[in-house]
């Protein structure tokens, strides 16, 4: 300090530090941060593009993200159906053939979100029921069981698709999720995310010298490297996934070529080799999907009712799957009628998909949602723009089975990161109800434990045969059932639900974010809503108004 005119040091000021019962919590530790309906730093939202190039790449690689859940539902069942490789080539062209239809229905017709419909895994306990039903019986060839197996599929999802119809267009399901409040929300899109987990590592796990320098790779190039170069920032952030793909699919090659698995298990074969697919060689240069491509529907009343609990199943997953979209993509929580709206086009997918010849019906895709997040850009243009690769890729079939033949590790570790960000999203949900209210934290907790714990139960005891824990005399329950309980999105839904609506509600509106809530239920309860969910002017105005 400087001295005075007579040369005495003056005093350094006194800080008085207010009284502990005035200081703010935290204060002493750092910032808190208000609650944010918009992540900020997202860099294109739903309805802004990225520049036309850029729009391909990410478009490709959304092409890429969601191959990988059908290649595992057709190298699966497939071969179990009785079906060689060519059969196997055609279930894939099929799926990713209706897949394109139906992400065009969702984003032009439906919720106008930027997801990508995909071969949904919920489907599983009703087909291996199907193909169970036709082991033990005798057939001209193996060939013939594919077919029939595959007719009694079509049959099954053609009826079962009047049930996603029903309770979309019929309001019913909209008018369910209006109970919702975020703290239903939480675990459900969650459990989204981590109800997949036996698709990230333990499936990485069968071929760990691809699977896990896969994912060690993604983490540095799409999040350390932008960091130690910035002017290569935004291109790292954005397809630092297909550069990374393409270095691990190298590598893979080499091995192969070089012979490291030559005395390896047949597992170890399958999963790591890039030549046990057999794809190119029996995929068909051209082949356009069409009606009834395996014979004439079989409708078996036994199966459709176990295809009907995964139709539920379907919906709900793909409602939590919706809201982590919405999120990522800048939009509002999406409202109750565009959920049914979307519900109900699902149905109608479903029923192309039975006539058409699919293996399994749809559902949204929780890893192109968490692509979303990945690449921070929530473009709804990219995705409309995936589909023309997936139709491209269905038809031209050679082409097709080139990247078909990824190695499955490989498309384990992707899930590893991306099922994560959609579970993490979920989480973001909470800062719109009370924190601190141990009501929520029950509900909360019960919800998202049981939401995992349950479908575990009944995944760890069914047979490999398709035969769940709940065995009474009638099998059509049993399936609908056990399916119903295998899924960790519909569990939690459920559970939440009934928790969030029975236990001290009405008390309780307040904590649980029921004002931030509920202008997001219906189309003019926020004006956003309309800006994000409208349809394009000349469809809306063939559409009765009813049914916006």
């Amino acid at each position: 300090m400087g001295e005075t005119g007579h040369h005495h040091q003056q005093p350094p000021p006194v800080l008085v530090a207010p009284p502990p019962s005035q200081m703010p919590l935290g204060a002493a530790r750092g910032p808190t941060w208000a609650p944010t309906e918009q992540l900020h730093q997202l860099q294109f939202c739903i309805h802004s593009n990225p520049s036309w190039p850029e729009t391909f790449l990410l478009a490709f690689q959304h092409y890429i993200v969601m191959l990988g859940s059908i290649v595992i539902i057709a190298s699966t069942f497939v071969p179990r159906m009785g079906g060689d490789h060519g059969d196997k080539a055609r279930v894939i062209q099929t799926m990713l053939f209706m897949s394109a239809i139906n992400t065009l229905l969702q984003t032009i017709l439906g919720t106008r979100l930027p997801t990508v419909m995909t071969a949904s895994f919920a489907f599983t306990l009703p087909l291996l029921s199907i193909i169970n039903d036709y082991s033990d019986r005798t057939f001209r060839s193996e060939h013939e069981r594919f077919e029939v197996t595959m007719r009694t599929i079509q049959g099954s999802l053609i009826v079962s698709s009047f049930v996603n119809i029903f309770i979309g267009f019929s309001k019913a399901w909209g008018n369910f999720t209006r109970f919702f409040s975020p703290i239903v929300i939480v675990p459900v899109v969650c459990v989204v995310g981590l109800g997949l987990f036996a698709r990230g590592f333990p499936l990485l796990g069968n071929c760990v010298e691809i699977g896990l320098p896969m994912l060690i790779l993604l983490v540095i190039f799409q999040q350390y490297l932008k960091l130690v170069f910035p002017r290569a920032h935004y291109i790292l952030e954005r397809f630092a996934l297909l550069l990374c793909i393409g270095l691990i699919w190298a590598f893979a090659a080499i091995l192969t070529e070089a012979g490291a698995y030559n005395n390896a298990k047949e597992q170890t074969k399958q999963s790591c080799r890039t030549d046990r697919t057999f794809l190119i060689s029996s995929a068909p240069w051209v082949r356009i999907p069409y009606p009834f491509q395996w014979g004439k529907p079989i409708f078996r009343a036994s199966h459709v009712f176990g295809m009907m609990g995964a139709a539920l199943v379907t919906s709900a997953e793909s409602t939590g799957t919706y809201f982590a979209a919405a999120r990522l993509a800048g939009a509002t929580p999406p409202p109750a009628s565009v959920i049914s709206q979307s519900i109900g086009l699902q149905g109608v997918g479903m029923l192309l998909e039975g006539i058409f010849g699919a293996a399994v019906g749809t559902t949204a895709s929780v890893e192109n949602v968490g692509l979303l997040g990945l690449t921070h850009i929530g473009s709804r243009r990219v995705v409309q723009i995936s589909t023309a690769f997936m139709f491209f890729f269905s038809i031209f079939g050679k082409f097709g089975a080139f990247f078909a033949s990824i190695p499955l590790p490989i498309f384990a570790a992707i899930y590893c990161v991306l099922f994560g960000i959609v579970a993490a999203v979920g989480i973001t949900f909470m800062q719109f109800a009370n924190n601190n209210s141990l009501r929520n934290i029950y509900v909360l907790g019960l919800s998202l434990f049981l939401g995992i714990s349950i479908p575990q139960y009944f995944i760890s005891n069914t047979t490999p045969n398709g035969v769940g824990p709940v065995r009474t005399d009638g099998i059509w329950f049993d399936d609908i059932v056990n399916t119903i309980f295998s899924s960790s999105p519909t569990v939690a839904i459920i559970v939440g639900t009934l928790l969030d609506n029975t236990l001290d509600a009405k008390h309780s509106a307040a904590d649980r974010g029921l004002a931030w809530w509920r202008p997001f239920q219906s189309r003019k309860g926020d004006s956003r809503n309309e800006e994000f969910y409208s349809l394009p002017v000349r469809i809306r105005e063939y559409i009765p108004s009813r049914y916006l």
